[in-house]
């Protein structure tokens, strides 16, 4: 399996194998953070938590909420639990209500701020008890929140909203928020252009041991190699809730054409069973070290462009979307194509000759690891720390 070559050193205070570079110059800033994410999956919770190690690591405080424990009445729980139905079991349903409530278009469609704004008395009351400088959203519930009380004048410390998609879906852009931290140049504009706020591209949020550097991955290449001799390892990720179509078919269609798939099914232990029987395939269960997994397989089979995609792009993997669940998941995957930091396999035949053409050592390879490595500019927490100082109202949208 080809290695990569190693990574620039970085002038961002994350790591020596991280390319990132600082945002603003270095000033004071904001001294206590309050990240508010949320546990749908675990990626939103990732962002947060690393944002949150940064924010440590320069001595700073920070704090970590779930938006969905703000919502009184199970609230928050009854959406988890809906959308983890919805993706697994039937996601026309998802793909529905993405299509009436979050697709990007001139067309009116029903704000989130009303659902937001029942976690309102309680992210006030975690403001006051934590004395937060800057508020800082990772999911769009919490971005409408944030900027609906931005807005009002009740939040008088900025917000800085953490985008982590590569499409920017309609319920992330509220005006009353301060600043917007995108994944992508065109995500950025997309952001100016729809609230005339300010944004600007970061690059993915990753944890610096995703980076090429380390040397846990052997113990991974060795197992690797004791289940399938020979073959290239192919992670195919189907997300914290092991969802995704076809997965069984999809891991029957590598092994039968000299890959080793290894499917991450998440903590969904049904489908793990399920497909622990497949000859030639690998089910490791919950991976607690994904950057040595990451950086011991060849390429990634990915359904959402999400955190395991940027996470892959970190650790020098090249990308295939396949079979991407409806809604962000489908967007996501086609805007990471079209960047020209993955590819979108139409059908098993495309992602045979993607998987072939990406595991073989050689330029293309290269160019495509490359590509993904420029993606991760900046580190976002400069951009957050230095957000806009007023403590008054934004003006009402």
């Amino acid at each position: 399996m080809p290695v990569p070559p190693p990574l620039p050193a970085a002038r961002g205070p994350l790591s020596e194998h991280a390319p990132l570079r600082p945002g603003p110059h270095r000033s004071p800033g904001a001294e206590r953070l309050l990240v508010v994410s949320a546990s749908m999956g675990s990626g939103h919770d990732t962002v947060a938590a690393e944002l949150a190690r940064r924010a440590r690591a320069t001595g700073r405080e920070a704090h970590v909420v779930d938006v969905l424990a703000l919502l009184p009445y199970g609230v928050g729980a009854g959406l988890r639990g809906f959308y983890q139905t919805a993706v697994r079991h039937c996601p026309w349903v998802y793909a529905g209500i993405y299509d009436f409530f979050l697709r990007p278009g001139p067309r009116p469609r029903p704000s989130g701020t009303p659902l937001a704004r029942l976690a309102s008395d309680r992210l006030m009351r975690l403001v006051r008890e934590t004395r937060a400088d800057v508020v800082v959203p990772v999911f769009h519930l919490a971005a409408q929140l944030t900027g609906h009380l931005r807005a009002r004048g009740v939040l008088r410390v900025p917000s800085a909203v953490v985008v982590v998609d590569f499409a920017v879906h309609r319920q992330w852009l509220h005006p009353g928020n301060d600043l917007h931290l995108c994944v992508t140049d065109e995500a950025a504009s997309e952001v100016r252009r729809a609230l005339g706020r300010p944004a600007e591209a970061t690059g993915p949020v990753v944890a610096p041991g995703f980076f090429p550097g380390g040397t846990g991955e052997a113990g991974w290449r060795r197992r690797l190699e004791r289940h399938g001799p020979g073959r290239p390892a192919v992670l195919v990720s189907a997300g914290a809730w092991g969802a995704g179509a076809q997965l069984a078919g999809t891991a029957r269609l590598l092994a039968a054409n000299g890959f080793l798939p290894v499917v991450l099914c998440g903590r969904n232990e049904r489908l793990r069973h399920a497909l622990s029987g497949v000859p030639g395939v690998l089910t490791p269960g919950w991976v607690s070290d994904m950057p040595e997994l990451l950086q011991a397989c060849a390429a990634l089979v990915d359904n959402a462009a999400g955190q395991t995609a940027v996470q892959a792009l970190a650790a020098g993997l090249p990308v295939v979307g396949y079979r991407p669940l409806p809604g962000h998941g489908a967007e996501g995957v086609r805007r990471m194509a079209a960047l020209g930091v993955s590819d979108h396999a139409p059908d098993e035949a495309g992602l045979l000759l993607s998987l072939t053409r990406l595991t073989e050592g050689g330029a293309e390879r290269e160019r495509r690891i490359a590509a993904g490595r420029a993606l991760f500019r900046e580190d976002a927490l400069s951009w957050v720390v230095r957000a806009s100082p007023s403590t008054g109202p934004r003006p009402q949208p």
